[in-house]
């Protein structure tokens, strides 16, 4: 392993990673109680050595943050890492390579941890023995820092490894481009107004009911975010869906809605009748996605063939080029902008799906 430093000064560590790029990047964060994930360790890899920086230390990390993302990122499976580190800096790199994806389009397993791809790569078996860690205690001990450093020690051989196939394959290109998708700052963003797409039960509601939930999914967003607490703390799920079915007209009526505790009715009461009442107003021309049409089902799978055929060719998982989902989208009108309709996968694939619907 490169030699693991500890920086207790960040403004230290600009001059020692600004002659290298890429740098790999990982973090250790915390989010059981809490909306936003609590940063809690920054691990960086040079070629020669490695650092965890503590961002709870109270330091002044603008500069720190502002020669890092000047720099690309080497990170296995980003989405996370990115979405912590922005909402604690509001910055993103200028360029990432992510060797979850780059694996995935050189016929790994399709979402290959971290430690499964350095043991396919250099025969090497990480420990997991501190999985659940709680990373926001001070001090740290030795053992979970050098726990966390192997999370970057083997990213930026990997990632040479990586490139080196996929450009004999003509496909750094592509990885390349996946990688960059998750730099949009719109996948991080809190849109309350979107809440009610990720509520569970409330993709079939139609009517005053849908205006209802979507109406208290927002509410919800917007609290949890307030309180910096997890949102099912807030309300849960069914018991949202609930009230939408029985929109209760007062406090009464709302207190007898199954599970909801009588603490929030004091807390929250007037607030989620307001959110009910205010759903008077908005549009009820929400219609529930339509059971697919038996030519949509044949087209379907006509659409996961081609799939398949073109995968068996890069020797590569179907859903590396498009899931079902995907697919699905396509046949609804939905998907005119999906991942299979861009870049190299239209240019793969894409038009040929097209020629089938």
């Amino acid at each position: 392993m490169p030699a693991l430093m500890t920086v207790d000064r960040p403004d230290h560590l600009s001059s020692r990673i600004e002659s290298h790029d890429p740098v790999a990047v990982d973090t250790e964060f915390m989010r059981e109680r809490t909306y936003f994930a609590q940063l809690c360790l920054v691990q960086l890899a040079t070629p020669d050595e490695i650092y965890c920086v503590d961002p709870l230390a109270g330091d002044d990390l603008a500069d720190f943050w502002t020669i890092l993302c000047a720099r690309t990122w080497v990170i296995h499976s980003a989405r996370q890492d990115i979405e912590v580190i922005y909402q604690a800096s509001g910055r993103m790199p200028d360029a990432l390579f992510d060797t979850q994806v780059a694996a995935g389009l050189l016929g790994f397993q399709t979402q290959i941890g971290y430690a499964g791809l350095v043991e396919a790569l250099f025969d090497v078996k990480l420990p997991k023995s501190h999985t659940r860690a709680d990373w926001s205690r001070r001090p740290l001990p030795r053992e979970l820092l050098e726990y966390a450093a192997e999370d970057v020690e083997y990213l930026l051989e990997a990632r040479d490894v990586l490139s080196e196939r996929l450009d004999a394959k003509g496909r750094l290109q592509w990885a390349k481009a996946d990688s960059a998708e998750l730099l949009d700052s719109a996948l991080y963003e809190v849109d309350a107004s979107r809440a009610v797409e990720r509520l569970k039960g409330a993709r079939n509601l139609r009517g005053r009911r849908r205006a209802v939930a979507a109406r208290l999914a927002g509410w919800r967003e917007q609290e949890a975010v307030r309180l910096d607490r997890p949102r099912q703390w807030i309300l849960r799920d069914n018991v949202l869906i609930d009230i939408a079915f029985k929109a209760p007209g007062n406090l009464r009526e709302l207190g007898r809605v199954d599970e909801l505790p009588d603490k929030v009715v004091k807390r929250s009461g007037k607030a989620i009748l307001a959110a009910i009442e205010g759903a008077d107003d908005d549009s009820h021309d929400y219609q529930p996605p339509a059971a697919p049409t038996e030519a949509q089902k044949q087209q379907l799978k006509a659409l996961q063939r081609r799939v398949s055929e073109c995968a068996d060719d890069l020797g590569v998982a179907a859903e590396t080029i498009a899931s079902r989902k995907d697919l699905t989208a396509i046949l609804t009108n939905e998907g005119r902008e999906s991942k299979v309709l861009a870049g190299w996968r239209r240019e793969l694939v894409g038009d040929d799906l097209l020629s089938l619907i």
